[in-house]
Formats: C-alpha cells, sequence, structure tokens
C-alpha cells in the first residue's frame, strides 16, 4: 500500500468545515505568527499598565473608592478599556477593593482583564 494517498486523506480530513480545537492545520504557522504579535501587544500594554499601577497606586485606590476619576481613567486609557465597560468595572473594583490596597499584582489583572 502507498502512504501517500493515505497521506492526502489525512491533510483533506483536516481540512473540513467542521469544529476542532486546532483549526486548520495548513493555516497553523500563520495563526501562530498572528498569536505572536497579539501576546507581544497584550505584553506591552501590560507592562505599562503595571508600572502605572505601581507608580500611582494609593490615587487609583482613591479614585476607586470614589467612583471614578482622572488617575483610574488614565489607568483605563494606557489600558485600553472601551468607555463603555468602565463604569461597570469601577463597581466591581470597588466591590474587591480591599484585595488591591494590599496586591498591586491582582490590581493589574483586573485592570487588564477588560482592556480591548
Amino acid at each position: 500500500m502507498h502512504k501517500t494517498p493515505l497521506l492526502f486523506m489525512t491533510f483533506l480530513a483536516a481540512c473540513t468545515g467542521e469544529a476542532n480545537h486546532l483549526g486548520n492545520p495548513l493555516l497553523l504557522p500563520i495563526n501562530g505568527i498572528g498569536t505572536a504579535i497579539g501576546n507581544a501587544g497584550y505584553n506591552h500594554t501590560r507592562g505599562q499598565v503595571e508600572v502605572f499601577v505601581k507608580t500611582n497606586h494609593p490615587a487609583l485606590i482613591a479614585d476607586i473608592r470614589a467612583g471614578g476619576g482622572s488617575v483610574l481613567s488614565e489607568a483605563f486609557d494606557i489600558a485600553n478599556v472601551p468607555q463603555a465597560v468602565r463604569g461597570p468595572h469601577t463597581l466591581q473594583l470597588q466591590s474587591d477593593l480591599q484585595l488591591y490596597e494590599s496586591n498591586l499584582e491582582a490590581l493589574i489583572v483586573a485592570i487588564m482583564v477588560v482592556s480591548g
């Protein structure tokens, strides 16, 4: 038996329109490049948010407690948080304020989780 038809059928089956967890294997290199670019952008933004949170932590906590303010708005701007999400997310931040007062990493993650 020749291996060529079996190999061809394997690749053909992989290109179906059916949902699977890997997607089309022929597009994996392109998807990998796109993922790497997306990760680099996210990591850059996260780094900026981390520096901002560490530099402005007391003012951020005060803005969260107050329900908003210029420092919190600037953090949201750096993280590219959509305007429509900011109000509801500020309420969520308020409900977990005790955590964010003592855990800067948790506050960074909480801001980044809604980033655009």
